[in-house]
């Protein structure tokens, strides 16, 4: 930071307060409008205006008369009371830099500003093309200018976002989301928009997809609950199957006990002790057929003689 000059420009301010330093603003006025250039270091009445455009004097406004330089008719402007300087129906010829020089009653010099005028068209309607290439949106916005040199602001707006070019008169877009494209073209007097919609096929909506998938997450847990329910339900069974059949063993076991150990009465009958006397049957056995025995040789009996009698 050069230090030098801000304090140099601080020692101008402090000799010459009155003077004002050089502004320069600008303007921008559609076809066909009115366009006002106003002073920025007249708070009320001036007392000695004068507006130049490029260098060439229009008119002066001093102690409330005005006096023109240029053909009234020509130049279609007036001045304020405030040293305003007014253009009606500007066309664009009237674009260029204005100058006015402010001068206070004692013949001092108050201030000096400058005015850039930009006269515009306003724009024309958007084209708006889009069509589907390999499952992808491909948009685009053109505005045909009534001029070569005649640049535009275009802004192509998606609902996932949007791209702005500046000075051009086209602008293309690729995207991969379906849906309302919105064109809009503009400069500093005016703006126009175009809006179209396009499906492409093979794409699925945003809340289409959040749909599915918030149908699938509800599926596959309903699906989890019945899974786990039925599990349960089985397991329970299973526990009172289990149950009843350890019941049922130990009521079996207890009348096995029951029948296999009688108490005997305390004073057996005789029949009772012959039955208890009696050798329990033996179960059949299948005996192995042995070979069979050699027969003993039998003797040779001797004859009885009969007995003689006496």
């Amino acid at each position: 930071m050069n230090f030098r000059r801000i304090f140099l420009a601080k020692c101008l301010l402090l000799l010459f307060p009155s003077v004002k330093c050089s502004v320069t603003s600008w303007i921008y006025a559609a076809v066909n409008e009115s366009a006002l250039l106003s002073i920025t270091a007249a708070a009320g009445s001036v007392y000695d205006a004068t507006w130049l455009k490029d260098s060439s004097r229009l008119l002066q406004i001093k102690d409330k008369k005005v006096k023109y330089y240029v053909n009234r008719d020509q130049c279609r402007c007036k001045v304020l009371l405030n040293g305003t300087l007014q253009i009606e129906q500007v066309v664009k010829e009237d674009s260029g830099k204005y100058r006015v020089t402010v001068y206070q009653q004692d013949g001092k010099f108050k201030a000096e500003e400058d005015t850039i005028l930009v006269v515009q068209d306003p724009v024309p309607q958007p084209i708006l093309s889009a069509e589907c290439m390999n499952k992808t949106a491909s948009v685009k916005c053109e505005v045909k200018p009534k001029t070569k040199d005649e640049t535009f602001i275009i802004e192509l707006a998606h609902d996932k976002g949007k791209k702005v070019q500046n000075n051009v008169t086209r602008l293309e877009l690729h995207t991969r989301y379906s849906g309302t494209f919105r064109c809009v073209v503009k400069n500093q007097v005016s703006e126009k928009t175009a809006e179209k919609v396009l499906k492409c096929s093979g794409q699925l909506d945003l809340y289409l997809i959040l749909g599915i998938a918030g149908g699938t997450v509800v599926f596959v847990t309903f699906l989890t609950l019945l899974i786990y329910c039925i599990r349960k339900k089985k397991a329970e069974r299973l526990e009172d199957d289990d149950e009843e059949r350890m019941m049922q063993a130990r009521q079996v076991d207890s009348e096995m006990v029951v029948r296999e150990l009688p108490q005997p009465p305390c004073n057996p009958t005789p029949k009772q002790l012959r039955v208890q006397q009696r050798p329990l049957p033996q179960p059949y056995v299948q005996q192995q057929a042995l070979p069979p025995r050699p027969r003993p040789r039998t003797q040779q009996r001797t004859p009885n003689h009969p007995r003689e009698r006496p």
